[in-house]
């Protein structure tokens, strides 16, 4: 199942809160995000300043999360236990009345 923008960016902020500053390849492996994708969330998460970039004595870019991202994330887990989602899809029954159908009519 594909993941929505809103949980691609918590599982950034999370890998993030969770491993400290990292370099956006390591990013990349903790979240399971393609280079170009974390590209995109990345810059959307700095310009909401939930990450910041940093750059280390080496000459290293790193991410880091933010206090706004640690309460995003606090939020979302808050609003999860608040609203159980049920992973399966919801299946609605095909509901059809016996006069709609001719029986001589082939399916």
């Amino acid at each position: 199942m594909r993941r929505s923008k809103l949980e691609t960016y918590i599982d950034i902020l999370s890998a993030l809160a969770n491993k400290g500053p990292l370099k956006i390849t390591h990013i990349s492996y903790k979240a399971n995000l393609n280079f170009n994708t974390l590209q995109r969330c990345i810059k959307f998460l700095v310009k909401q300043n939930l990450v910041e970039e940093k750059v280390t004595e080496d000459g290293r870019r790193v991410y880091a999360i933010t206090p706004k991202g640690i309460n995003a994330i606090k939020a979302f887990i808050e609003l999860k236990q608040a609203l159980p989602i049920d992973e399966e899809p919801v299946r609605i029954p095909i509901i059809c009345e016996k006069s709609h159908i001719d029986a001589d009519e082939d399916y």
